[in-house]
């Protein structure tokens, strides 16, 4: 039986801190419209405070996530254990997008000590609702480590190209909402 949660505890927060894989879910308003689920890793979710998440969000065809939450916030983060015990936990609330140019985003970003080139954003979500459930359906997987494909990627392209991509590709998600505002060094 799933348990509801008022806040990220340390028990949970170790839990979320030691999975290397996350899912975001986003939809836009009304009826139209594509529902967009999104695999997140790389960089873990990053637990900001009880009921605070934030995770780097890197370059990619596409910008759905970014465009609903411009739209109307709201996002639902999974997590599922897919080694040790089975578990799932959701965080649903509202998201923000905090781009390159705003006053927060390098405090957010120096918290990962990540590489910049090829960081378009930093997720940010006020969790309203945190569910904890079995996971007895999630099959178990190994962790072999991380691609280094992204990198890679963005290395050949330069700084120049990445933004240059971005401002191709990431103008406006598949229903036409807009999507990023700034350009990505």
């Amino acid at each position: 039986m799933g348990k509801v949660r008022a806040e990220i505890d340390d028990a949970l927060r170790a839990f979320l801190n030691a999975q290397h894989l996350f899912f975001v879910a986003t939809a836009p308003s009304g009826d139209d419209g594509h529902v967009n689920c999104s695999p997140k890793g790389g960089e873990a979710l990053q637990v900001l405070g009880p009921t605070t998440v934030a995770y780097v969000d890197r370059v990619g065809s596409g910008i759905e996530t970014i465009a609903h939450l411009r739209q109307n916030g709201r996002i639902v983060v999974m997590v599922c254990a897919f080694d040790g015990a089975p578990r799932i936990v959701r965080l649903h609330g509202r998201g923000s997008v905090l781009e390159p140019n705003d006053p927060v985003f390098e405090s957010l970003l120096s918290a990962w000590g990540t590489v910049r080139l090829g960081v378009r954003s930093v997720i940010r979500v006020e969790v309203a609702r945190i569910s904890d459930s079995c996971g007895f359906g999630v099959p178990l997987y190994a962790y072999e480590g991380e691609r280094d494909t992204m990198a890679k990627w963005c290395e050949k392209k330069g700084a120049e190209g990445v933004a240059a991509y971005v401002r191709e590709k990431n103008a406006t998600s598949l229903d036409g909402l807009p999507g990023m505002r700034s350009s990505v060094d």
